[in-house]
């Protein structure tokens, strides 16, 4: 991006006129002028990701992203957002500035509170990381299913399969949800090791579809949760009062880490997500902060229209595979040869949108996935070297306990 490579080098350039002291013009001034590039940079970033005006035309504002909301494009797009500020943020918070400062207000406190944040994030990323992995199987019984169901003359055997690998993809998602959604602990497996739960089912369906499931096992504690990890991550973020300017960019990557993480679980199949909607605090007295509060607003809104209705998770390409495989599994139970041709027709369109479906997370989940690890890594850099910075600070003065 064109835009942050001059930001990145005119902060670059500041931090060697500091160095060599032959710069003519306020620090300070400077400073200030960098951090109003940053919350820009933010809010133009963020800006871009709010769905299309109502009138449904992506051109009646420059503002809008043409991907659909949660879905895996737009995720894609929020992670290269959510790396570009990251990028940037280390270079107004680290280039140019005195170490001694990390221990003075009110970044003594601030620091180690983004630094315990990003500690969660870096759960949440491996959360979703496997949650992406599940998407991806309910992807390879979809596909299982289209396959079948594509077949011409359309005869028995195919309605069967299809609906034997459309019933486990949308037990797993029931089961997912069930899980995502106890408080009581009643369940003792996660639905990522759903292979074990239909080990009946799996020594019946020759495909081996569900015995797919194992792979997706992971050691997690019983009591975490997504949702009180969100609510951890929230806790102690207010905004800096008007003076504390050296306060701010930690404020607004603290936030924007924190509405990631956010999106993240709400859309892709985590552990537990009761209480995910309860209230954090968004500014809404700056522009970046109205952008993330307009993305937040509807998300909100969809997970309120969705969560009573058993679905795992917002992914707009997740809930058009659930709605799509309902549809044939009710297919598949009155299926009757040979068939009428205006069924044939109907039961077309719907295995075409499911084929749609299967192909855009085909090209779009293990992208996905990739970010989602290359957030986790960046914030495991970006930690050390802010731990680095204290260590300085450390041997100056009093140890940090980071």
């Amino acid at each position: 991006m064109t835009d942050q490579g001059s930001f990145l080098n005119r902060i670059s350039i500041r931090r060697n006129q500091v160095a060599s002291m032959e710069s003519g013009n306020n620090p300070h001034d400077q400073e200030l002028e960098d951090l109003e590039f940053f919350q820009k940079h933010v809010a133009d970033r963020f800006s871009e990701l709010l769905p299309a005006s109502k009138s449904g035309d992506p051109t009646d504002s420059p503002a809008c992203d043409p991907s659909p909301l949660l879905s895996i494009s737009w995720f894609r797009k929020l992670l290269d957002s959510f790396i570009l500020c990251e990028v940037e943020f280390k270079a107004v918070v680290l280039i140019g500035r005195d170490p001694s400062q990390f221990s003075k207000p009110p970044l003594d406190r601030l620091i180690p509170d983004l630094l315990d944040r990003s500690v969660k994030a870096l759960d949440i990323c491996n959360a979703v990381s496997h949650g992406v992995e599940l998407v991806r199987h309910w992807q390879k019984l979809a596909q299982i299913a289209v396959t079948c169901l594509e077949q011409k003359p359309l005869g028995e055997g195919q309605v069967r399969r299809a609906k034997k690998a459309l019933d486990t993809l949308l037990t797993s998602m029931v089961l997912d949800d069930k899980e995502n959604n106890s408080s009581h602990g009643k369940i003792s497996e996660r639905s990522w090791s759903f292979g074990r739960r239909s080990g009946a089912a799996a020594s019946s369906n020759k495909d081996r579809t569900a015995g797919s499931f194992r792979s997706l096992s992971w050691s997690v504690a019983k009591s975490w949760s997504a949702a009180k990890q969100i609510q951890a991550m929230s806790s102690n973020l207010a905004a800096p009062r008007g003076g504390e300017t050296t306060a701010l960019p930690v404020y607004i990557m603290s936030t924007v880490l924190l509405f990631v993480m956010w999106a993240l679980v709400a859309a892709i199949p985590c552990q537990e997500r009761n209480g995910l909607t309860a209230h954090f605090p968004l500014p809404r007295q700056v522009t970046w902060g109205q952008a993330l509060i307009g993305l937040h607003e509807k998300i909100a809104e969809e997970w309120k229209k969705k969560e009573k209705k058993g679905t795992s998770g917002l992914l707009e390409e997740v809930q058009r595979m659930e709605r799509v495989a309902q549809t044939l599994v009710e297919f598949a139970d009155s299926f009757q040869f040979p068939m009428e041709e205006d069924k044939a027709d109907e039961v077309a369109v719907q295995v075409a949108e499911l084929a749609d479906v299967c192909r855009k997370m085909e090209d779009g989940l293990v992208p996905l996935q990739q970010q989602v690890r290359e957030v986790f890594h960046r914030i495991v850099r970006s930690r050390a070297e802010v731990l680095d910075v204290l260590d300085q600070v450390g041997k100056m003065s009093s140890p940090v306990p980071y």
